[in-house]
């Protein structure tokens, strides 16, 4: 038996256990990586000019927190499958829980902002300008990085406060809160489920936002007379909610699966849909319908082969 102040690493689940097996998950993990990378940086240089549009802005936001949760986990997991080790330290596992559920939070957060985005867009069009200028924007944003830093900071603290005793072997393969707990020998019941409870009303407040902001959002749709204009404000619609569909259910099922299915083969997999995924496909769904976004990449793609 062990405590806190005595563990000096944790072990992270493997990937594999066979070499062959290893060297596969570093690729594809390289492969999805670069993508997300390249994905996202074109994003955040083709929104870079057009900040004028509050959606341009926030989706830059958004593409910044997918670029910082993906670089939080997959290098770390990718290093370890080359070298065929599980050890990250503990000092490192802070900072890796830290960034994960900071960059995580910013993103639910800046979706939420994005749905008001479009709810204002559709249903209070002339006021636009008024409710969504640059120093609403930047407010906005601001606050969520903000709200995101705090959540990040007080699961972080009150995790790695609580006594350790149930060995360091963690069952995942980056550093996630839950399994942490699992090897906490503290009966600090309360704190946690206060925590917890916290967690899930901001959860629970952001969905129910979301979720009768698209309510009003789709009967201003179906009232507009022209099937041009419906298909115009659906196709601005729809990829913010595929991505908060992708992102929710994701995330959803990872943390509410029931223990008869669990395993850890299942609990891999289920970990790298919801903290791999999203990232890399989120620019890949936002580009595909919005015209305008398409275009400056097309413009900022063929100008770098010009160039070369």
């Amino acid at each position: 038996m062990s405590n806190s102040s005595s563990i000096s690493h944790f072990l992270l689940l493997p990937l594999a256990h066979t070499r062959q097996l290893q060297l596969l998950h570093f690729c594809l993990f390289l492969a999805i990586s670069l993508a997300a990378l390249l994905a996202n940086g074109l994003i955040i240089s083709a929104c870079g000019h057009l900040l004028h549009s509050p959606m341009f802005f926030f989706l830059l936001n958004l593409a910044l927190s997918d670029l910082g949760s993906i670089c939080t986990t997959v290098p770390k997991a990718m290093h370890n499958s080359l070298w065929d080790i599980r050890n990250i330290s503990y000092t490192g596992c802070a900072a890796q829980l830290f960034l994960f559920v900071f960059f995580i939070s910013a993103e639910y957060y800046l979706l939420t902002i994005m749905c008001y985005d479009r709810y204002v867009s559709i249903c209070k069009p002339l006021h636009y300008g008024t409710l969504l200028g640059s120093r609403a924007c930047a407010h906005m944003a601001a606050a969520a990085w903000a709200s995101a830093f705090l959540t990040a900071l007080l699961h972080t603290a009150n995790t790695f406060s609580l006594p350790l005793c149930h060995g360091n072997a963690l069952g995942q393969f980056f550093c996630e809160m839950p399994h942490i707990l699992k090897l906490s020998c503290s009966k600090s019941y309360l704190r946690n489920f206060g925590l917890i409870s916290i967690n899930v009303c901001l959860v629970f407040v952001c969905f129910v936002f979301i979720f009768f902001s698209y309510v009003q959002i789709f009967r201003t749709v179906l009232r507009i007379p022209s099937e041009q204009g419906r298909h115009k404000a659906f196709s601005t619609c729809l990829p913010h909610l595929a991505v908060v569909s992708l992102f929710l259910s994701t995330g959803t099922f990872a943390n509410l699966k029931p223990p008869s299915i669990s395993s850890p083969s299942l609990n891999l997999a289920v970990s790298l849909l919801y903290s791999v995924v999203p990232p890399a496909l989120n620019p890949l769904i936002y580009s595909l319908r919005n015209q305008e976004l398409k275009a400056k990449l097309w413009r900022l793609i063929t100008g770098q082969f010009q160039k070369h």
